[in-house]
């Protein structure tokens, strides 16, 4: 079964944002991810200062994991920390 992660999200300085996207973009590509979902998000029940949402879709939760415990994904988490203040989920059996 595939594994989704899940990102919520608050970009903080659009600048940084920019160069984590373009640097993380081909890294999910070389684990085999697919950004399914990107952009705002409504909160329907609860509380939240996260406006924004990615899901990204690997072959299986492994897959998942082995590209955000890769040095090349755990390089890029200065910069994304500089630009978005988010929670990352791991989903999928």
């Amino acid at each position: 079964m595939s594994g989704y992660v899940i990102v919520h999200g608050h970009v903080t300085d659009g600048d940084k944002m920019k160069e984590y996207g373009a640097a993380a973009s081909p890294v999910v590509v070389k684990f085999g991810g697919e950004v399914i979902c990107r952009g705002p998000s409504e909160i329907l029940s609860g509380a939240s200062d996260h406006n924004i949402c990615v899901v990204i879709k690997f072959a299986d939760k492994a897959a998942a994991k082995k590209w955000y415990d890769s040095p090349e994904y755990q390089a890029l988490i200065p910069t994304r920390e500089q630009g978005l203040d988010s929670v990352f989920f791991l989903a999928g059996e």
